[in-house]
């Protein structure tokens, strides 16, 4: 089985390597930075190797796979995601980017990489998608959950999310696995993003890997409380109101609210 502990060193391990200076050993200067950078992502390569290998031994325990078979791919699988290492760099820029542009309470990046639970749980996300991509078992999934103890914040690593995106404040915010998220969205607490029913086979169990979940065209805000089902599509440019529920598509440049709340005033002490 993978450790937890050690899989908890690999990501605080990658998170000094992504945000050199913010996590991790800060003590360095510009002429030891490459070096810092390089003697983590060896430790990395070497920690990741030895659990995807555990995820692997795990997978095939009542099959007949040559362990010398199963090390050498899990050391191919650490090096690819070594290699996507500077594209995840990259994603992550933007979402700091979308933190600090979509709040106007963050008063910086920085403060955004330091505190909010959104990078926290993107972090972890991003490094775990491109994990599950390489059909890492189990591992993926572990990473993502850690986050979700971590921030309440619950990403399926299979989701597909693009870049500068936010989630505000972030608690309670549910991606289902065949989730499509497009260019600079942005989420508040509390949505879902998930299911409906789910097809059987014909022995009653549900049946796996089909797209269930939302599409989430660019530039599409959506606000706390609300809940979208099923595989439906939210248009570019959509505006999804708190606490809406919705299992159809919506076109490019939608506003759904909540039907106006009727207001009843009682005067001169008189009730309900």
């Amino acid at each position: 089985m993978p450790s937890i502990d050690k899989l908890n060193e690999v990501m605080y391990t990658l998170r000094g390597v992504l945000f050199p200076g913010y996590y991790g050993d800060s003590t360095f200067t510009s002429k030891t930075l490459h070096h810092r950078i390089g003697a983590s992502i060896d430790r990395v390569y070497h920690l990741l190797s030895e659990q995807i290998l555990r995820g692997f031994c795990f997978e095939c325990i009542n099959t007949d796979k040559d362990m010398k078979e199963c090390q050498e791919k899990a050391e191919e699988t650490a090096l690819g995601l070594i290699k996507k290492l500077p594209y995840i760099s990259k994603m992550l820029s933007t979402d700091v980017q979308a933190a600090y542009r979509g709040d106007p309470a963050a008063k910086s990046t920085g403060e955004t990489i330091f505190c909010y639970p959104s990078i926290r749980a993107l972090v972890n996300y991003r490094v775990a998608h491109e994990l599950y991509k390489l059909e890492v078992p189990l591992i993926p999934r572990i990473l993502t959950e850690m986050a979700h103890s971590e921030t309440g914040i619950d990403i399926h690593p299979g989701a597909d999310i693009g870049e500068y995106f936010f989630m505000d404040h972030g608690t309670g915010i549910v991606i289902g696995e065949t989730c499509i998220i497009g260019r600079n969205v942005r989420v508040y607490q509390g949505v879902t993003l998930g299911a409906k029913s789910f097809p059987l086979d014909k022995d009653g169990n549900p049946v796996k890997g089909i797209p269930r979940h939302p599409i989430v065209e660019d530039d599409v805000i959506i606000y706390s409380g609300a809940t979208i089902l099923g595989r439906v599509r939210i248009g570019k440019g959509s505006v999804i109101g708190g606490n809406v529920w919705i299992t159809k598509d919506v076109p490019p440049g939608s506003r759904i609210v909540q039907y106006r709340t009727r207001v009843q005033q009682f005067m001169f002490g008189e009730g309900i």
